[in-house]
Order: structure tokens, then sequence, then C-alpha cells
């Protein structure tokens, strides 16, 4: 939590006063929403001592596809959007099958898929936008997730709430359920967790799933974010979520964290780079400011993992 206030001071001075501007913690928010939900799949897959770095160009396929569905075919945009989670699990499935039966490591199959899924996205779209108007205009469902709303004097929207909602759910999940219990034993030590008569493999097969699901659910999100769909949005995100699940106290090698972590280590990372980006600061500069954000946290945690042995 020092941290994360840190960061909000770093961001004040950095950005000129900013920060005391109406509307700048919604921007925030706003800002925050794709790479947070994203985040909570990365989290779930780097605690069974994973790793996905095909995460973000997922998502990117998954709202194209709903995208498509909806501006090319007519569908209704309900359909478009079980469509998107159709999708988002087939890509899940894809990396928990490799994993689990074809036993790659998942750095491995997870930058495979990256550029295939980004190559599907590119073909799909014809590496083209899709406007708003394709997409049935900003009261359209597909773009709910843009909806502004008001509590007071901060405006977010709809996806902000969602990926709040979300990290809610999944921090009960994880710390009152028999599933997430599984989770922390198979990262820990899965052949402990196999001895104790866990099924890792349908445990990692399962976290995989879920991660597709979140896939989809980040691309609505992504949707309403723009206001458009395209094969080249949010291209920095498949790191940025590595980055704020390390930076929020989640384990490289698996077995520890929490999820609320990863919220602060994402709203961590949109903090140095939005202050950064409006103190003017060059971009290459912004990204040594979050390389160095990353080793330091993955020190912190080799140093921690040391003392508590």
């Amino acid at each position: 939590m020092m941290v994360l206030l840190l960061s909000f001071l770093v961001f004040t001075i950095l950005s000129d006063g900013a920060m005391a501007k109406p509307g700048t913690i919604g921007i925030l928010f706003q800002q925050t929403s794709v790479m947070a939900t994203l985040a909570i799949a990365q989290t779930l897959i780097i605690l069974t001592a994973g790793i996905d770095l095909a995460v973000g160009t997922a998502m990117l396929l998954t709202h194209i596809v709903v995208a498509k569905i909806f501006a090319d075919h007519g569908a209704p945009p309900v359909m478009a959007l079980l469509a998107g989670v159709v999708v988002g699990l087939l890509l899940g499935a894809i990396h928990g099958l490799i994993v689990t039966r074809v036993k790659l490591p998942p750095f491995i199959v997870t930058l495979g898929t990256f550029f295939a899924f980004n190559a599907l996205a590119l073909v799909y779209s014809k590496a083209q936008t899709i406007s708003t108007a394709e997409l049935g205009g900003k009261d359209s469902l597909l773009l709910w997730t843009g909806k502004n709303i008001s509590i007071g004097s901060l405006r977010i929207t709809t996806g902000v709430l969602i990926a709040l909602a979300m990290y809610l759910l999944f921090a009960y999940i994880l710390a009152n359920t028999a599933w997430g219990r599984h989770v922390y034993a198979t990262g820990d030590d899965p052949e402990a967790a196999r001895l104790a008569g866990i099924n890792v493999d349908r445990v990692l097969l399962s976290v995989y799933l879920v991660a597709g699901l979140i896939y989809a659910v980040a691309g609505w999100v992504q949707l309403g974010r723009s206001f458009s769909a395209a094969s080249n949005a949010a291209t920095d995100v498949n790191l940025d979520t590595i980055t704020a699940v390390v930076i929020g106290g989640t384990s490289l090698f698996g077995g520890r964290g929490r999820i609320w972590g990863t919220l602060i280590g994402a709203l961590i990372v949109t903090v140095f780079t939005l202050g950064l980006s409006l103190a003017g600061v060059n971009v290459f500069y912004r990204n040594f400011a979050i390389g160095s954000l990353i080793i330091i946290a993955v020190a912190l945690d080799q140093w921690i993992r040391k003392v508590a042995s």
C-alpha cells in the first residue's frame, strides 16, 4: 500500500499537479481497466508457476471476433458476445491442452501462440479498424462497457466496475474454495499436490480455461474503452500484465500471491506510465522505469524466499 501511495505521489509531481484536476482518478481507472482484467488471468497462471505471453493477443482476437460477427454477419449483440466467450475458451483450451498433454513449458507455448493469435487477428480483421458506427453506435450492447457513470465527482465506466467485480469474485474464489487452494498447491509443489490427491493436470487445464473466459471479458471491456475494434490495440498489455502481477507480490515461481496485490500492481504500472507521459518523458525512459520496477520486484521476491527458507 505504501508503494501505491508513493506511486501516486510520483504521478502528482511528474504530471505537474494533474492528480488534483477533476476526472484524473477516473481516467486512471479507465486506463487500467483492460490491463487489470487481463492481469487476473495472468495471476492465476503465474500462481501455477506458469506464464502467459499471449494474454493480450488472445484478448484482441476475441474482441475482433465479436466485432466482425456483429458488423459483417448481423448477429445479435448477445450472440456476438457469446461467440467471443467461445473463442476465448477455445484459446485457453489450446494453451491448457498443450501444457498438460504435450508437456511443453507455458513460456514456449504462449510465446508461439502470441504470434499465432496476433496473425489470426490481423488476417480475420484484414488489418482494418471496425468503427463505432459499425458496432451499432455508442448505445450498442457491445460498447456498453464504455458507458460513463458518475459517483459524486468521480466519473468511471461500466468497464471499470466489471473489472472490480472480477477482482471481488476471484479474491473470494482463491481464498474460500477448494479450487483456489488447489491452484496454490499446484504452483507451490506439483509433486506434493499429486501425493495429496490433487489432479494437477486437471487444475492446470481449468486455470487456462478460466483465463480464456477472462480474455473474452477483457475484450468486451476493450471494445467499450476504445469504441472500436482493431488488431493493433493495447500493444503493450502482454508485458504490462506480467509487470502488474510481479509488482503486486505474486511469485513468478508459483504458489504465493494475492489477487488484490495484482490490482495494486496494475495501478502502479498505469500511474508510472501515465505520469511520465504527462510529464513529457521520452518513451524509452518510461520503458526503463517499468523495467526497473520489474527487476526490483523480482529481486525482492527472491530475497523474501531466501529469508523465509
